[in-house]
């Protein structure tokens, strides 16, 4: 027991050493002052919702907060989201009190309501900061952000009540708005409406897929007795007498066929291969009889370019695609970077291209291309279903699926090879569900897309499984399973919900870089970094995951403290320090991962002793007290004592902690 004697004598004199100079002062809120918002750390609005707002003029109401266990000044884009900041009792938990609290001051800047709703400042003078207390608030206007109502702040009341009687709105005061607003995202009950996700897609498919019982008006091949045959018992079973078409004798191209069949008809291709740089521009299903019916773009351009909505592709395989990036945009067509991103994906080439193909259907379709595969802008209630895409080994080519401004379902298909298997751009509300992707460097690439599910999804061999970025909001992440990769789940952005999801064998299990988000009931097992927090705004709800047999457990953010538990329910760790006494699945006793002590108790008796001396309790007390002397660290206030999905882990994994440390306690 010496060294662990020596270590409380340590612990003493650190904290006999550092005085009461690093408690911050909960009175020195009255001498605080605004800072420039650049360098607060951000967090509210979606990084889409800024951007649109930004490059459009619109005003977003800003709030800053100084908390009292918290080095950083944290800023908020919406009053909604500084309301919660400062009312959320986990967030306070997390920072400590609000020692001042300042917003943006429209008064003097003229505010106008455009036909939108969004607000303008004709006077193009910056808002200045005034304290949310000192501030008025005008509700129930027509004035949004693009997230939803706005709460429009001034710092005059006599302002505030002009904006009123101009809009048909009411003025409130910091407190009355504190009481009325309430925080409604998705995260926040840990309850998002999964299932309505999945029955918005079940509803895409079905209406979908009505398109193959229309009726066949047109068969076509290269083989006259084949078309002749096939027709006549097309006749027989159908009691109709769909045109016999052979290529080459009745009609010089399949672009020729398309165009000539009625609409709201099936258009039937024959086993063989045809030259196609075809395109659609009216209802109609193209189908085939699978792989054996070849669609060959020659190896350039776009293989079929749907324009219609309401059209079906199906039961075919297509080769021969371009691997140009080519096309043209108009000069106003989205921002800048917008711009170039669509013309280098959306206008590449691809198999099959859908524009304003709402509802179009893509099934039973195998392609091999160097570029795209499908490409959707602007088509939503596409769907893309059990079709199989193989790209470019080495993370070259582009994407098995690209939708961009559509909502869309990609369902039970097999992606291999390209740079990534379904890249969301604008693509609000998509469903990505039971696909098999592998050998890619993204398998789903959420770029400025929000309101996504992602669900049982196997991925292997790849970059990252699933790379939520750009900031968005309200994404949903269940029950799928990553191995072998470089980074299992990545997730940004806020209000998002990852449960229910298996990490095994990547050198990154989960790599939470979100706000205001939940991680619930995930398995994350012999990866070689369990959990990495990539934020500096601890705001997550972490809780009830099986993190075990990693060789690292966690890797902590920028943020000094980071709490992960709920409700008294904290993760499961393995064997920890402590014993559960009540019998109620939970330690009593708090376990940091990020501690060289804890993170050694369970294999050493000797740092298991020291973990339960009074100097170690004593200096988790004083660094709870003292945020300055507290290095970035992740705690778990409720270990759970027993796995969640024991049955997901191996079983030298599934020890439970109460067994061991009854015996080492």
């Amino acid at each position: 027991m010496r060294a662990v004697t020596s270590v409380g004598v340590l612990v003493v004199l650190v904290l006999l050493l550092a005085g009461t100079g690093l408690a911050v002062d909960p009175g020195s809120g009255d001498q605080l002052s605004a800072v420039p918002f650049d360098r607060t750390l951000t967090t509210g609005l979606t990084g889409v919702d800024v951007e649109r707002a930004r490059e459009s003029g619109y005003v977003i109401p800003r709030g800053q907060v100084f908390y009292s266990q918290y080095k950083y000044v944290v800023g908020y884009y919406g009053t909604d989201a500084l309301v919660a900041g400062v009312t959320d009792p986990q967030q306070t938990a997390q920072f400590g009190q609000p020692l001042a609290v300042f917003v943006t001051d429209l008064a003097g800047t003229e505010p106008r309501v455009t036909d939108d709703g969004y607000v303008t400042l004709p006077n193009a003078s910056a808002p200045a900061w005034t304290r949310a207390e000192d501030a008025w608030f005008v509700v129930g206007t027509p004035a949004r952000t693009p997230a939803g109502p706005m709460a429009v702040p001034f710092g005059d009341r006599a302002a505030a009540r002009a904006f009123a009687e101009d809009h048909d709105g009411r003025v409130l005061g910091w407190t009355a708005l504190q009481d009325r607003v309430e925080d409604d995202d998705a995260a926040s009950d840990h309850q998002p409406k999964v299932a309505a996700r999945h029955r918005w897609a079940d509803r895409a498919v079905d209406r979908a897929r009505a398109a193959n019982d229309r009726p066949v008006s047109t068969v076509v091949g290269t083989d006259e007795r084949a078309v002749v045959a096939a027709t006549e018992r097309l006749s027989a079973s159908t009691n109709r007498s769909p045109s016999a078409v052979v290529l080459g004798e009745d009609a010089p191209t399949l672009d020729a066929v398309v165009d000539d069949a009625p609409p709201n008809t099936t258009v039937r291709l024959l086993p063989g291969r045809y030259d196609a740089n075809l395109t659609i521009e009216q209802p109609l299903t193209l189908t085939g009889t699978g792989t054996g019916t070849v669609l060959d773009g020659g190896g350039d351009d776009s293989v079929v370019l749907v324009r219609a909505p309401d059209v079906a592709i199906t039961d075919l395989r297509i080769v021969g695609v371009g691997d140009a990036n080519a096309g043209e945009l108009e000069a106003d067509d989205g921002s800048a970077w917008d711009r170039r991103i669509r013309l280098a994906y959306g206008y590449g080439d691809a198999a099959i291209r859908l524009r304003d193909a709402h509802r179009s259907l893509v099934e039973h379709v195998s392609i091999d291309t160097p570029s795209n595969g499908i490409v959707a802008l602007d088509s939503d209630g596409a769907v893309v279903r059990e079709v199989e895409v193989t790209g470019t080994a080495g993370f070259e080519g582009f994407m098995s699926v690209l939708p961009m401004y559509s909502r869309m379902v990609v369902e039970d298909s097999h992606f291999d090879g390209g740079r990534d298997a379904v890249y969301a751009h604008y693509a609000d509300g998509m469903v990505v569900r039971d696909n098999h992707v592998e050998n890619v460097r993204f398998g789903f690439h959420d770029m400025f897309t929000s309101d996504t599910l992602v669900a049982n999804n196997t991925i292997e061999d790849v970059n990252t499984g699933l790379n939520v970025m750009s900031r968005p909001s309200g994404n949903v992440v269940v029950g799928n399973d990553v191995t072998d990769s470089s980074v299992g789940i990545s997730v940004a952005g806020s209000a998002s919900y990852v449960a229910g999801n298996v990490v095994v064998n990547n050198e990154v299990g989960i790599s939470i870089g979100t706000t205001r988000s939940t991680y619930r009931a995930n398995t994350i097992v012999g990866n070689e970094v369990g959990v990495r927090s990539a934020t500096t705004l601890p705001t997550n709800d972490v809780f009830e995951n099986d993190i075990v047999g990693n060789d690292r457990s966690v890797a902590a953010g920028m943020a000094a403290l980071e709490s992960w538990a709920v409700d008294g329910r904290g993760n499961y760790w393995g064997p920890v320090p402590g014993v559960d006494r009540d019998g109620d699945g939970v330690v009593d006793r708090t376990y940091d991962p990020t501690d060289a002590v804890d993170r050694s108790a369970r294999h050493s008796p000797l740092a298991n002793a020291l973990a339960h001396s009074p100097a170690a309790r004593l200096f988790d007390q004083f660094q709870q007290a003292a945020p300055g002397l507290r290095r970035p660290s992740i705690v778990d206030p409720a270990p759970l004592s027993d796995p969640v999905n024991p049955d997901r882990i191996p079983a030298n994994d599934t020890n439970s902690s109460r067994t061991t440390n009854e015996s080492t306690a």
